[in-house]
């Protein structure tokens, strides 16, 4: 599939913080993707050394319970996608990006029409977040190699594996919300505007 990653492209990184980490979120099996902080960090690289907009969004929640609890070390972004000097931080509360945030307004005003997400969890925020982008007219791409989730109970009790359900919110959001990509097909991109060859 043929891309097209404009220089008015934003990358939206999704609640990668240590909370993910947390046992809580393993309790009816493992994850998936399990090279996806490698792939973010290779992209996340790359995306510097193009010059394009990057925005870290930090997921800070009420809840009392919850991992991702503002001031707690679960808050705090994973070593993989820790912002540097001058990247835009969003903090959200609900799981999509765009309520309650200056988010849209500063994609509108920065011109940028083209987005690349990746993330957690594929299932809550990401795919939240995607249909949003969607719906807002965004043509946008998620990195499914990027992004991972969690085995969990489907609606009528049985245990899907996070493959399983992953692979299910990519299919809800395919063609209709945005279009699917990998790692490779994204830094190949950014390697070939080095080499001339974009």
């Amino acid at each position: 599939m043929n891309i097209m990653l404009p220089k008015k492209t934003a990358l939206i990184i999704i609640d990668v913080q240590n909370a993910i980490d947390h046992p809580e979120w393993s309790k009816y099996g493992s994850r998936n993707n399990l090279k996806a902080e490698e792939n973010m960090s290779l992209l996340l690289s790359k995306w510097r050394q193009s010059g394009r907009k990057i925005i870290h969004v930090k997921h800070e929640s009420k809840e009392p319970n919850s991992t991702y609890r503002s001031g707690d070390i679960g808050c705090e972004f994973k070593e993989c996608v820790s912002p540097i000097e001058g990247e835009l931080i969003i903090i959200k509360h609900v799981n999509s990006a765009f309520i309650g945030t200056d988010l849209e307004a500063i994609l509108r005003e920065s011109n940028i029409s083209h987005l690349v997400v990746f993330g957690v969890i594929t299932n809550n925020s990401v795919e939240t977040t995607v249909r949003m982008a969607g719906n807002l007219g965004f043509n946008t791409h998620l990195v499914e190699d990027a992004t991972f989730t969690f085995a969990k109970p489907d609606y009528t009790g049985k245990i899907r594996t996070a493959d399983e359900v992953h692979t299910m919110s990519l299919a809800n959001l395919e063609n209709e919300y945005c279009k699917v990509v990998c790692t490779d097909q994204v830094v190949k991109i950014i390697e070939d505007e080095y080499s001339g060859d974009f």
